[in-house]
């Protein structure tokens, strides 16, 4: 093999492992997206549930709202 053959093989070599690692990664930022989707709507329905026990409270002001007990 010539210089420039070797150059190149290397080369091919060095591009096949990089294509490997992108591909790798996508599978990680796949699969993180989907952790990420998953999560939003926990934080959502939990945000839901505490906007509708707020609600539900005999106060007519939002826990928000009101003067803490030492005011």
């Amino acid at each position: 093999m010539t210089d420039l053959e070797t150059r190149v093989t290397r080369l091919e070599e060095h591009i096949a492992h990089q294509n490997a690692l992108v591909e790798e990664l996508n599978e990680v930022v796949i699969q993180q997206r989907a952790e990420i989707d998953t999560l939003i709507r926990r934080v959502a329905m939990l945000m839901q549930r505490a906007a509708e026990q707020e609600a539900d409270t005999t106060s007519s002001a939002p826990l928000a709202d009101q003067r803490p007990p030492h005011w």
